[in-house]
């Protein structure tokens, strides 16, 4: 008789800001809350992912002080499952809060964690393929790591190396490193290899392994996880005292990198983190023929509000990104041209723009008002 696998819980971490996608994304209103594919938002449709494998009461959300009351709105989810962090401290002490509260209420349960802002068309096979993770992670104490089949020699992502077959379960693959983003003559090299993957930040383990781990490879946030190990763990008082404490690490650093229990699953259906301009021009197709203003000539248009306009003439692989206004291109090419309610941003479709530092002189400047 097979043994019975335990609870899966999907948590979804949309602490972000979303500065790459900075001035339509801003904290206010963050990338995870704005139509960008679709007519749902990235996070309405991260939620319908998660519910495609993920019993409805066993869907979790972390997020900042910031969005807590729209995310709390949009997703419908009660409070007590909405993690509010005072701070941000990256995705290791994010996943290990949550961590605490499904073992605490869920003994043995496995956790699978994903980003609100990626896009996955294929939600079926998205629901498939983490089930299978699932049960190696139950079945083997595995920290499983999904791998993105990659399409081009992309700069932006970090890669997983792939080695032997993992016993016992079809198609997993033991991890032989992982590699933090590339310069583009390795990211070539990787690609013709066939055994590195994008590294999509898309988890799946049991909530106990990974906090055994994280005492194990990062014993400074298990220390700063003390407060949820006492009576009252649940209060916000507990929450201020471990974040205080905690450093801030990605868990692909803090714990993915050390483990030696290390999966990966390969997969092949299309995905996209969504993360900057460049990667929504690679998802709608910027310099491929197709429907739409200017559509013939490689541009698309994207309205951030319903209503908006666009008109491209003469003019070559460019995005538009409009949230009312008119937008008017002539005679130009390869450029991204946002136009929001106060600003107007046009930068180079090149994904070199450093717009992480312009939000960050922005609010240096006092100009707290357009970030």
């Amino acid at each position: 008789m097979a043994k019975p696998q335990p609870p899966l819980h999907a948590v979804i971490l949309a602490g972000g800001s979303g500065e790459r996608f900075w001035p339509a994304s801003r904290r206010a209103r963050p990338k995870q809350l704005l139509r960008v594919v679709g007519d749902q938002t990235l996070l309405e449709a991260t939620l319908a992912r998660a519910r495609a494998f993920a019993r409805k009461d066993r869907v979790w959300i972390v997020c900042g002080d910031e969005h807590a009351a729209a995310i709390r709105k949009e997703s419908g989810l009660p409070a007590s499952r909405v993690l509010v962090e005072p701070q941000r401290r990256n995705t290791a002490m994010a996943a290990a809060w949550a961590a605490h509260r499904i073992e605490s209420v869920d003994p043995g349960a496995v956790m699978a964690v994903l980003a609100a802002d990626h896009h996955v068309p294929d939600v079926r096979a998205f629901a498939r393929d983490m089930k299978a993770a699932a049960r190696a992670a139950a079945g083997a104490d595995a920290l499983v790591t999904l791998g993105i089949e990659p399409t081009r020699p992309d700069t932006g992502y970090g890669y997983i190396q792939s080695g032997k077959a993992a016993p016992g379960y079809a198609r997993l693959q033991q991890v032989k490193r992982f590699v933090e983003k590339p310069d583009a003559a390795t990211a070539r090299r990787y690609l013709k290899r066939g055994d590195y993957r994008w590294n999509a930040g898309i988890f799946v383990w049991k909530a106990q392994v990974l906090l055994d781990e994280i005492e194990q490879h990062a014993p400074d946030i298990h220390r700063a996880l003390a407060p949820f190990r006492k009576p009252g763990a649940r209060t916000r008082k507990a929450v201020l005292a471990a974040y205080r404490r905690a450093p801030s690490r990605p868990v692909d650093v803090a714990v993915m990198e050390r483990s030696d229990r290390v999966w990966t699953l390969p997969v092949r259906w299309a995905w996209s983190d969504l993360g900057a301009w460049p990667s929504l021009a690679d998802e709608l197709g910027v310099g491929s023929p197709g429907k739409g203003p200017g559509g013939d000539a490689g541009n698309r248009v994207v309205q951030g509000r319903k209503g908006s306009q666009a008109l491209v003439e003469d003019s070559r692989n460019n995005l538009v990104w409009s949230d009312g206004r008119l937008v008017v291109l002539l005679g130009v090419e390869d450029l991204v041209v946002v136009d929001t309610e106060d600003v107007i941003f046009v930068t180079k479709l090149d994904g070199q723009s450093d717009v992480r530092g312009l939000v960050a002189k922005l609010r240096d400047a006092g100009r707290k008002d357009l970030t």
